[in-house]
């Protein structure tokens, strides 16, 4: 399914979900976006089994609760076996996230969380051990995400 498919409910449905899935009932969105609950649900469930919506997670505070660094890692691998390594360096302990990135020299940035420089550094070891070269390492103060602003209604952008 591309974006053009969706329609403006489908839009305000993800929309809703970014904010607040937890807590925001289908009732809740069927309200907002003028549709039935179950209509809502029927959407919800088909925006999943097409992967738009991938599934839910929270969105953790690690300095809180006791990991207080994050380190972004960019590395460069081998153009065909980039895509195969992510599996495997989400395995490795205190890796939080791989984005896979398609211009530039550096084209995964990996994304690891720790308690101190003890944590990170393993995690450096191991993509090094894996064959990537860590090609620049930074370290994030803080990480804040909002929903997509196009998925909000009467967004016509």
């Amino acid at each position: 399914m591309a974006d053009d498919d969706l329609d403006d409910v489908d839009r305000a449905i993800l929309h809703a979900l970014q904010e607040d899935a937890r807590n925001m009932s289908s009732g809740d969105i069927a309200e907002r976006t003028g549709t039935s609950d179950s209509t809502v649900r029927k959407r919800i469930q088909r925006l999943e089994s097409d992967g738009i919506i991938k599934g839910y997670s929270a969105s953790v505070d690690y300095q809180r609760s006791g990991y207080p660094l994050r380190m972004l890692l960019y590395c460069t691998a081998s153009i065909p076996e980039r895509g195969e390594m992510i599996p495997e360096i989400l395995g490795i302990d205190g890796v939080i996230s791989v984005q896979e990135l398609v211009t530039g020299e550096q084209n995964l940035l990996v994304t690891a969380v720790g308690e101190s420089d003890s944590d990170i550094t393993p995690v450096a070891q191991a993509l090094l051990d894996m064959g990537l070269t860590v090609a620049d390492e930074v370290l994030v103060r803080s990480h804040e995400t909002t929903p997509f602003s196009r998925f909000e209604p009467g967004d016509e952008s």
